[in-house]
């Protein structure tokens, strides 16, 4: 398991667009994948626990990869979010 700090840098933050877009890369993973900010922590295929994050631009996430694919998904999720 890999976790990584992630300052989010999308000029609209993580609105229904954006978040519907990251779900899509995570889910060309197999390992698992969340997402967590202060006490919530949800699966980063899941759009509507996305959704639930609220997240703006600026923001910072830990970011968690678990599986085979692991380091692979972590540099996708992590060129997302900082808007690359």
């Amino acid at each position: 398991m890999i976790k990584k700090l992630v300052k989010i840098n999308l000029n609209i933050g993580l609105e229904a667009r954006p978040v519907a877009q990251l779900v899509q890369l995570a889910n060309q993973y197999k390992c698992e994948i969340h997402m967590e900010i202060e006490t919530k922590n949800v699966n980063a295929k899941s759009i509507m626990g996305m959704m639930t994050l609220g997240l703006d631009n600026g923001e910072e996430i830990t970011v968690s990869a678990d599986g085979e694919d692991e380091q692979k998904a972590m540099e996708t999720m992590v060129k997302y979010l900082n808007g690359k």
